[in-house]
């Protein structure tokens, strides 16, 4: 590992980036520090206070959104702006096109998907500037306007970050501008166990306990990841004009968990409806009803499973095109042995896929209840473990660690992940 790290240090292109990408999560830090003008932060903290239910957003935010930040949105309205430009792609003919026509097509989608993100970051802060106006000292029209002003630039600012660490640092900007707001939150988290231990709050056993608990999620998490069936696929000899093919064989991986983190994105986005108009709505039948979903109670937990099983199904069928892998493979020549080409084709890698999607979906389920169960064993409360939060995490380190991992490869140096030399 440390020879790995001080060929990484040789590569000056490779320096380079690396120290762009810390500056530039440097300038993210800052900005959660920024205050939006007008806004009261004691009655933040108080609304915060009440209840765990913007904790969510609060840690992609890096702690940005609990001192209502210029950055308190985070960069949550791009994500959903990508996530429906995914999903329209399958719906309308002009959006389908694009993504095949390789780069032209890649550029027209990011610059509409731009415009989607400003106007979905405007009408959120619009909304969230109403919905805590409490916490604004003088809450009139104007006011509430400049703040999603405010919110929305930053959004746009980080949208903007997130492309330059794309084009300039290591890649992969977006998802490790996620990554940095997740992981700033550790020293606090750290610092709140301490205090525990130090009152006599929790038992030593059960900070040894959870930290227990964390590694084998982490190890868990990183093995069902990295984890793919195999369909074997075999190359007949062909011939071509005046050249000759030999046969070979390769494979299609197919990944167990596809649909990434967006099942739990989407479930969480749905029960949150309900709670969310209980804060702001003062209706006894809404409140009443806003009860039984509220985090961690037997119902919402219940159904929050469900809705992972649904929306994992829902959107490995969206993204993941069978009929289009089949035809592919019948054009190229190739096939799966013992399978015949075509409809029988089409049938066994949806059977497949089928079957390793119920796997990646009981998978989701466990990590989104996880910080319930945490809590339950340990009785650590306040120390926001699993779901979302170390899918991302573990994620963007491995995408991250394979991406530095190319760069080294590409000047004959060893990687993090090559071993042959038996060193550590």
């Amino acid at each position: 590992m440390f020879s790995a790290l001080q060929n990484v240090y040789k590569i000056p292109e490779l320096r380079q980036k690396i120290v762009f990408t810390l500056v530039m999560f440097a300038v993210f830090r800052l900005g959660t520090h920024i205050p939006v003008p007008g806004v009261d932060p004691s009655a933040i903290e108080r609304l915060f206070a009440t209840g765990n239910l913007f904790g969510l957003l609060d840690l992609f935010s890096g702690g940005a959104f609990s001192k209502f930040s210029i950055f308190a949105m985070s960069i949550t309205p791009y994500i959903n702006a990508s996530i429906i430009m995914q999903l329209l792609t399958v719906v309308i003919p002009t959006l389908e096109q694009w993504s095949k026509e390789g780069q032209e097509g890649h550029k027209k989608t990011t610059k509409v998907t731009r415009y989607l993100t400003v106007a979905l970051a405007f009408f959120q802060a619009i909304g969230m500037s109403f919905g805590l106006r409490e916490a604004i000292l003088n809450p009139s029209p104007v006011n509430i306007f400049i703040i999603a002003i405010t919110l929305t630039a930053g959004t746009v600012f980080l949208m903007w970050l997130g492309e330059q660490i794309t084009a300039n640092g290591i890649g992969n900007g977006i998802s490790l501008i996620i990554f940095a707001g997740i992981v700033a939150a550790l020293p606090k988290n750290l610092g709140t166990m301490y205090n525990y231990l130090q009152t006599g709050t929790i038992s030593y056993f059960n900070a040894f306990l959870f930290v227990v608990i964390a590694l084998a999620m982490i190890v868990f998490v990183i093995y069902i990841q990295e984890g793919y069936r195999r369909i074997p696929i075999s190359h007949a000899k062909r011939v071509a004009g005046q050249r000759s093919y030999a046969g070979h064989s390769s494979h299609i991986p197919l990944k167990v968990n596809h649909a990434g983190v967006i099942p739990i994105i989407f479930a969480s986005s749905v029960l949150m409806f309900p709670v969310t108009i209980a804060q702001f709505v003062q209706v006894p039948w809404v409140n009443t009803l806003a009860g039984y979903f509220a985090w961690g109670t037997p119902l919402q937990t219940s159904i929050y499973a469900l809705l992972i099983l649904f929306f994992t199904y829902f959107y490995t069928a969206v993204t993941v095109k069978i009929s289009d892998m089949a035809e592919n493979l019948k054009k190229s020549g190739g096939f799966i042995p013992g399978i015949r080409p075509g409809a029988p084709t089409e049938e066994y890698l949806d059977r497949v896929m089928t079957r390793i999607t119920l796997a990646g979906a009981f998978f989701l389920a466990f990590i989104a209840v996880l910080p319930n169960l945490v809590t339950g064993a340990t009785h650590i409360e306040g120390i926001y473990f699993g779901g979302t939060a170390l899918l991302i995490v573990v994620g963007v380190a491995l995408q991250t660690m394979k991406q530095i991992e190319s760069m080294v490869v590409m000047r004959h140096y060893e990687g993090f992940m090559d071993r042959r030399d038996g060193k550590g």
